[in-house]
């Protein structure tokens, strides 16, 4: 798939295992998966992050093959899911970064840009999410208040 803002087509991405059975040396039950899932999200860490660390350190490759909910389910059904989406927060949080930057580097014309094509792409996804019901209707990125959060 080609990239939004360049004109290469990137292939750099992680394999996701190829069985979607739950594995056989994975020793603990769903609900001791569901309870390690929480509490690293009580400690803030982000549902991608969840999903590495549980591969990396608990060995476990795909979170729904074994408890039979996503990582982000099991986050709303507990009621520790953040409001707003990953994604979009990581962008508003690239955004403001940038803004920072050229606050004090006003005429770094490359980054001026770069902020025009991530707030590009944070109006998009939040169309999006507005129209799949994911956030609310009447949120509205604006630089001044992405500044103040």
């Amino acid at each position: 798939m080609a990239r939004i803002h360049v004109h290469t087509r990137g292939k750099s991405h992680s394999v996701r295992p190829i069985a979607k059975s739950h594995p056989s040396w994975i020793s603990e039950n769903p609900d001791q998966i569901s309870a390690l899932v929480v509490k690293m999200a009580k400690d803030g860490t982000s549902p991608s992050e969840i999903g590495v660390r549980l591969r990396d350190e608990h060995g476990i490759p795909l979170v729904k093959s074994v408890a039979g909910k996503t990582v982000t389910r099991i986050l709303a059904e507990k009621g520790v899911l953040g409001e707003m989406p990953e994604d979009l927060d990581k962008l508003v949080h690239k955004a403001v970064g940038l803004q920072k930057h050229l606050k004090t580097h006003n005429s770094d014309h490359r980054n001026v840009r770069s902020l025009e094509l991530v707030e590009a792409k944070i109006h998009r996804l939040s169309k999006y999410y507005k129209r799949i019901g994911k956030l609310a209707k009447s949120w509205k990125y604006a630089a001044v208040i992405a500044q103040l959060e």
